[in-house]
């Protein structure tokens, strides 16, 4: 499966970068690509929560291999209407929205299969792999979009991300995580139920996915939609630095994984989490304010490191403390609060900037999510949690 995973976030690093730059050639305006994934979050969002119900009752292995496929012909499609020069912004916006109906489906399976595949006392080492993977890819991936998309153009990375999705679901196939234990069924409203009820009992996942919710939406949703702009404006470069500052995070997400698969210390694991999170957000200010490009990279790398400590903590205490039939339905109450509110910071991003500029945007959000993050820990039973 690890394999499969590998060469599929390659392929995603490499078209979201090509898809910044694309959408930005388009329509020449910084707002586009806020609308455009403004609308592929809220389409994830409408199927998140079913996808998680039916992950806790079905095949997570089956699943991720439909929505696999599924994401393969909308990027076939994708590849398509580029090629025969009909792509325009309405067409981005509805593949948009298929892409992110599919990816609702995929991302609770992906995060409660790793339980399935090995036992307890590996899973911190698991996760951290995942993230290792995941953001090891993410190096290649922008570096590999640059280069392609001035050379062949962008419809080769359309082309490696749609086969990228096939062979994705070609590994899963051979894949054979344990079954799980059968649960009463209680209805997709009775199951929902019984997943927001646990959520909401354990104070250290409810705050984490509320300060998500808000940071999210001023933070990481501007950063990402106004990147291109930035890039271009203020340090006068082209899609070849705009995708380092992606491989420059995914490094340090890299490092910051591998630290935490080392490290993972028993204690204190939440407000390190919470921490590294804040601590990340530093980083966008710097990126958005910084004079010189090295420094950008530099931040860029920072935050990374931070992130893949965070992530880390987090997805080993979701993996360890959750009960395993409650797994994917908690991951994707994760995953919809969290990014609950991000399509409208992505819409937002795009609006605002026709007035403000993306700097300003980016520190000023950067600024109160570092802050944010720390509020949670101010509680004893959060701090004290794990």
């Amino acid at each position: 499966m690890l394999a499969g995973q590998t060469v599929s976030f390659v392929g995603d690093a490499a078209f979201i970068v090509a898809l910044g730059w694309r959408v930005t050639d388009l329509t020449g305006k910084a707002s586009s690509l806020g609308f455009v994934l403004a609308l592929e979050s809220l389409a994830m969002l409408t199927t998140l929560l079913l996808g998680g119900v039916l992950a806790d009752r079905w095949s997570r292995r089956l699943q991720m291999i439909a929505s696999d496929l599924a994401r393969a012909v909308v990027m076939f499609v994708f590849l398509a209407l580029d090629a025969s020069g009909h792509l325009d912004l309405t067409a981005v916006l509805v593949l948009a929205v298929l892409f992110g109906l599919a990816d609702g489906f995929f991302q609770p399976a992906l995060g409660g299969i790793v339980a399935l595949l090995v036992d307890q006392p590996l899973l911190a080492s698991a996760n951290s792999w995942v993230g290792i993977v995941r953001n090891g890819s993410a190096i290649v991936g922008p570096a590999l979009a640059a280069g392609l998309y001035h050379t062949a153009g962008p419809t080769a990375v359309w082309a490696i991300d749609a086969g990228s999705f096939v062979v994705s679901a070609a590994a899963l196939w051979f894949a054979r995580p344990r079954a799980m234990e059968p649960q009463e069924p209680l209805g997709l409203r009775g199951e929902l139920a019984q997943g927001f009820r646990y959520v909401i009992s354990v104070p250290w996942i409810w705050t984490g996915i509320s300060a998500a919710t808000v940071i999210l939406m001023i933070a990481m949703a501007p950063y990402t939609a106004l990147l291109p702009r930035v890039v271009q404006d203020h340090y006068g470069r082209g899609v070849g630095a705009y995708g380092l500052l992606f491989s420059a995070m995914a490094a340090g997400v890299v490092a910051g994984s591998l630290v935490w698969a080392r490290w993972h210390p028993r204690r204190g694991r939440v407000i390190v989490c919470f921490a590294s999170f804040g601590i990340n957000d530093f980083g966008i200010v710097v990126v958005a304010l910084s004079p010189w490009y090295p420094l950008a990279v530099a931040a860029a790398a920072w935050r990374g490191f931070w992130i893949g400590v965070g992530i880390s903590a987090w997805m080993t205490l979701i993996s360890e403390l959750v009960p395993e039939h409650l797994l994917s339905r908690v991951i994707s109450f994760d995953f919809f609060g969290s990014a609950g509110l991000t399509p409208v910071g992505f819409a937002l991003a795009g609006i605002v900037a026709a007035s403000v500029a993306p700097t300003t945007i980016l520190a000023v959000g950067g600024t109160i999510g570092a802050f944010l993050w720390f509020v949670p820990l101010v509680w004893r039973p959060v701090r004290r949690a794990a």
